[in-house]
């Protein structure tokens, strides 16, 4: 199993779950625990209050109103009217208080599980849809969200108002009590068989949910492909299909969560007429009084009513569970990229970077490089070719430790890569993607993206080290230059553009290594001549690796690699990089 994957990551068991689970979400709840802890005190006074009401009222009854003492009868209308004041005040701010927790809750576990997407490797984002993470981060925080700020107090007012009512069921009369509880034994029973099966139907619908925006946002980002080859039936129906599996879990959800409730009112109900047949029995052999059962019933009611919301809180609770589990997938993950201490360095070493024995494989049955072992001279220009697919471009990706190899090692600057902070080696390795990417924003934004010395540079700054490093002819494509208007979403400027922005991007942190990966795929010839130029400008001390299929972009490196089944060599000339690649 991939550890990368969520699809094939397993939900937590039902063991895991419940109070276990909550407890872990309780321990990232921070500073909110003083605010829970309010919200708690008040549903204590709110649940005891509305246990002391019934026996208030059958204490009247049998003591005032059957003797007719009126007076003694608005004394307590009086205490009862003040209960249930306080009642609806500590109502009133736990659910105040709880809505801002709630809120609070999602802000902070929507940062944190965005922040940790960040710290995951590159793998994580080829095998994994973003549709599905976006599901994850909007969708399945909402659900947590919703119990904590809507169902948590009522779940707990719930339960305290079952154990008082309950206290009291058994303390007025030990058989009547007993009796009147026995069906909401059975129902804890089905509730726990029944709960681990409620929440995997809900986890799947989620998970459909997700694959259903996953194929939506795939669909939308490669709207003019589906132009160009009128193929929208071919999305259509692959839509459909993503559309009716999760018509059909969370059909199936929604019937799962919904059983507890008539199983609750069932028991609530044999509750009640156990209550009245046995409380009219006792009554009849003078065991019983009329305000006791008066008052039986109104604790019954304050027992079996909690009980029915139980069962939609309950179904709730599964959801949310299922929203933890999708969230704490990624939670739990840990990246494999991280930073090594105590890395020995290697003697004597006087190339810039190096390959020692390198292997490495996406997946376990397929290596893609075997055993490679190259040197990369400071200030020199290398080229790698070869056929697509063969290894060119992941290659470079080790470079860069976008993924680390699988055997052997990469030494930098005379130190195993993996030894290097992550700030150092992004400042002196320079890379420029075959595919462009920006963000939302000016040309300015972006080519000062990831460049903290230049981050507060204001425009004539920018302009002046971009003239040292002649780049400033390429902001003339460019409407309004450092201020033309970039989106990310939409054809704002060209792809050219784009990957001239990235180059500009590179080039000013001045690396140690540039690294091109096919970067002047999309440019015209003009330009691609101007990049040159720009690239010899660079400090004698700066590496370049070359990328590309377009041999004049290659002519003038000072070595060539060719890159082949798994293989990396010499190809020595122009001329022999040729052959090699025609007598593959």
């Amino acid at each position: 199993m991939n550890p990368y994957n969520l699809s094939e990551q397993k939900i937590a068991p039902a063991k895991n779950s419940g109070l276990s689970i909550l407890k872990k979400i309780m321990n990232m709840m921070g500073e909110e625990k003083r605010n829970l802890l309010i919200a708690l005190f008040a549903i204590l006074i709110n649940a005891a209050l509305s246990m002391l009401a019934p026996m208030l009222i059958g204490y009247t009854i049998d003591n005032y109103i059957r003797a007719k003492q009126f007076h003694g009868v608005l004394v307590f209308s009086g205490i009862l009217l003040g209960i249930y004041l306080v009642i609806l005040l500590t109502g009133y701010i736990q659910t105040k208080l709880m809505g801002g927790v709630g809120q609070r809750m999602l802000f902070n576990l929507r940062n944190k599980l965005f922040f940790k997407i960040q710290e995951l490797p590159v793998d994580f984002f080829y095998q994994n849809k973003a549709g599905d993470l976006i599901s994850r981060i909007n969708n399945d925080t909402d659900k947590l969200n919703q119990f904590f700020s809507q169902y948590l107090m009522q779940f707990i007012n719930s339960i305290f108002s079952m154990i008082g009512a309950g206290i009291f069921l058994l303390s007025i009369n030990l058989p009547l009590g007993a009796a009147a509880l026995f069906p909401a034994l059975l129902v804890f029973i089905f509730t726990r068989f029944v709960s681990p099966w409620v929440k995997t139907r809900n986890a799947a619908s989620m998970k459909s949910l997700g694959n259903m925006s996953a194929e939506i946002q795939e669909s939308l980002n490669n709207f003019k492909l589906i132009v160009v080859f009128n193929r929208r039936d071919y999305f259509r129906k692959r839509f459909d299909e993503v559309n009716q599996d999760n018509y059909n879990t969370s059909l199936k959800a929604g019937l799962a969560s919904s059983i507890f409730m008539p199983s609750y009112g069932l028991a609530a109900n044999v509750g009640q007429l156990i209550v009245l047949t046995f409380g009219i029995y006792l009554i009849m052999q003078h065991m019983f009084t009329i305000g006791l059962l008066v008052s039986f019933f109104a604790y019954i009611n304050n027992f079996y009513n909690p009980l029915r919301q139980i069962a939609t809180l309950w179904a709730n609770f599964q959801i949310a569970l299922a929203g933890w589990d999708r969230i704490a997938q990624i939670l739990d993950m840990e990246s494999n990229l991280l930073v090594t201490e105590n890395g020995a360095e290697v003697k004597d070493q006087e190339a810039i970077l190096s390959f020692k024995n390198v292997s490495f494989c996406y997946t376990a049955d397929a290596e893609v490089l075997h055993h490679v072992n190259l040197d990369l001279q400071q200030g020199k220009t290398y080229a790698f070719v070869g056929p697509t697919g063969e290894g060119k471009t992941t290659t470079a990706y080790l470079m860069a430790r976008m993924y680390d190899p699988t055997h052997g090692s990469v030494i930098f600057r005379g130190k195993d890569i993996r030894c290097m902070p992550h700030e150092e080696r992004t400042r002196r390795i320079g890379f420029i993607l075959q595919e462009p990417f920006l963000f939302t924003g000016t040309v300015r934004d972006n080519i000062m993206y990831g460049n903290p010395e230049m981050q507060h540079y204001t425009n004539e700054q920018l302009m002046n080290a971009l003239t040292d490093s002649g780049l400033d002819g390429l902001l003339q494509v460019f409407d309004k230059k450092l201020d033309t208007p970039v989106e990310s979403s939409n054809e704002s400027i060209s792809l050219g553009q784009k990957q001239l922005i990235a180059f500009m991007r590179a080039v000013l942190r001045k690396p140690d290594l540039l690294i091109l990966d096919e970067a002047t795929a999309n440019i015209d010839t003009v330009t691609e001549q101007m990049l040159d130029e720009i690239l010899q400008k660079l400090p004698a001390s700066t590496t370049r690796v070359i990328i590309a299929h377009r041999l004049n972009t290659i002519e003038n490196a000072d070595e060539i690699y060719f890159v082949n089944s798994g293989t990396v060599q010499k190809a020595g000339s122009l001329d022999e990089a040729i052959s090699l690649l025609m007598n593959r």
